[in-house]
């Protein structure tokens, strides 16, 4: 006897394999938050209809399987939520008037701080407000103005209770900026943030559970059905699965816990210890996928080749010494996780390689995606031939580019900018490749991503137009190329029996729809495992 479906649902289009966008069917069938069955219509679909059996009218709509974010920081998403928003501001003045604002509505022992999605460049004085500036607002509060992953600027008070003094010195992997008589200026840059954020007052559990639910619906409101979270601390997993545990999580997580830059292997030990456990975890919703390091600085400090525009000195810096990196990833996977590694300047990827390639040599049957580059934003072509040669995958991410192509050439130049994220040239090359955000330095969602990697638009206008790929593929980039870099290609990214029943519901045919149009599309309604979140 056939199983009664638990759900069919009927479309004015239905796309079940975005590698085969020419296919479309009309109907399908869901049990068990999978999909079991896809038709022409629904009538083919009787035999599984019974009493209890929901009918969904989408007759209307066009129906496409959820979309990935490969790279992305939900957890960064929830320090958003309740954050002061600078997005809109428009001058250093207009900032402060803002943080000042919010001074006067924080309790004491509690900080100010800045949501990271932003860029200075859209200030009138194209720069990052000061120490001096921030103290004008308070030196009694806390504040911290943080910019993207990589950056932020401390009043006196957020350095005092970081117990950062002036003769604090530089770390591995970590800047303390000055002003001209050699003051701290209040600028952080890398795992000098850590060093402050560290002190900030801790946030109750709920508070963080109740953020996560917001946060998470936000990016199913953008079409997103599972985030890769690529820089998770280990501390934070028991709030992942409390969160989990309380119905919080509405967007599949898969986690890529994070490591310091040159963390002790006792340290690096003690990490893998501990998620030793999460090898028998058999939740759908929340896995971890792997470790994540990162191996050289971000839009101010990536590793290059070339010096930097202006800076016949600097050539950005490495986070890691490569000896130490290649032991450490070779415990990690002695230990069975993947590993991720952040490179987004030439010299970091090449010397990234130089690492990847000793491992595989010394593990010819890795399976591919195993080793991943995080960006690979300045790849070269022989780099990209040699990463395709050794099956390391790579995640890229328009969001990025779009969001700071202006601070980019003011640090790169406008040549190597048109060189960033060669999308096109890696899926050319057959390199494992899908596409993310990496929010809060881009912003997420599911066609904003699609219309970037079409048009290659940023707002300094188009960069790299060469790169641009065709939306079919952009499409297979968050799903079905998503999907397979996970190593859930059989499981996820398509409508087709046996696959897990994540779809979106657009009011309009992405595939169809002129470019334009993608750019602020968001999905009418979003399904996870045949539930309903939007």
């Amino acid at each position: 006897m056939v199983r009664q479906a638990d759900l069919v649902v009927r479309a004015k289009a239905l796309y079940p394999d975005p590698d085969l966008p020419e296919v479309r069917r009309q109907a399908f069938a869901v049990t068990d938050g999978y999909v079991v069955a896809t038709a022409d219509s629904e009538s083919e679909l009787a035999d599984l209809v019974g009493p209890a059996t929901r009918s969904v009218d989408l007759s209307d709509s066009y129906v496409l399987p959820g979309f990935d974010d490969t790279h992305t920081h939900l957890m960064a998403a929830i320090e958003s939520v309740g954050s002061v928003e600078p997005c809109d501001v428009r001058s250093v003045a207009e900032l402060l008037d803002l943080l000042g604002g919010q001074v006067t509505k924080t309790p004491t022992g509690q900080w100010v701080v800045t949501g990271s999605h932003w860029q200075e460049l859209n200030l009138a004085e194209r720069r990052l407000p000061t120490r001096a500036e921030l103290d004008s607002v308070s030196v009694l509060v806390p504040i911290l103005v943080k910019r993207g992953g990589h950056n932020a600027v401390a009043n006196s008070a957020a350095l005092a209770a970081a117990g950062v003094c002036e003769d604090v010195g530089d770390m591995p992997g970590g800047h303390f900026g000055r002003d001209v008589d050699g003051r701290l200026d209040g600028r952080l840059l890398d795992n000098a943030v850590f060093s402050v954020t560290k002190a900030m007052p801790a946030v109750t559990e709920s508070e963080r559970i109740a953020a996560m639910g917001v946060a998470s619906r936000r990016y199913v409101a953008s079409g997103i059905t599972t985030v890769r979270d690529c820089f998770v601390p280990l501390w934070d997993l028991a709030f992942l699965k409390a969160a989990r545990d309380a119905g919080a999580l509405h967007v599949r997580m898969r986690v890529l816990v994070g490591i310091a830059p040159m963390s002790s292997d006792s340290e690096l030990a003690q990490v893998l210890a501990e998620l030793a456990p999460w090898h028998s975890n058999n939740d759908a919703y929340l896995q971890i996928w792997g470790l994540k390091f990162v191996f050289d600085g971000g839009l101010e400090a990536g590793a290059t080749c070339e010096h930097y525009a202006g800076r016949d000195d600097y050539f950005g810096f490495l986070t890691w010494d490569p000896t130490r990196l290649e032991r450490a990833i070779e415990r990690v996977l002695a230990a069975g996780w993947r590993v991720g590694v952040h490179a987004y300047g030439d010299r970091a990827v090449g010397e990234l390689l130089d690492i990847f390639g000793r491992v595989r040599a010394r593990h010819p049957a890795l399976p591919v995606g195993s080793l991943v580059i995080e960006h690979g934003g300045l790849a070269t072509a022989q780099q990209r031939r040699r990463a395709a040669s050794l099956g390391v995958a790579v995640t890229i991410q328009h969001p990025l580019l779009h969001d700071v192509a202006h601070v980019q050439e003011t640090y790169w130049g406008l040549e190597r900018v048109e060189r960033l994220f060669p999308v096109r040239s890696w899926v050319e090359a057959g390199v494992t490749v899908a596409a993310g955000s990496d929010y809060p330095v881009g912003m997420f969602g599911a066609m904003h991503s699609v219309w970037g990697l079409t048009t290659r638009q940023t707002i300094a206008g188009v960069r790299g137009e060469s790169e641009a790929v065709d939306r079919q593929t952009a499409v297979t980039l968050h799903t079905t190329r998503a999907a397979q870099l996970l190593r859930e290609e059989g499981l996820r990214g398509r409508l087709l029996p046996g696959y897990a029943a994540d779809f979106t519901v657009w009011p309009v045919d992405p595939y169809l729809v002129p470019a334009q149009e993608l750019k602020h599309l968001v999905p009418a309604q979003t399904w996870i495992g045949g539930v309903q979140h939007l």
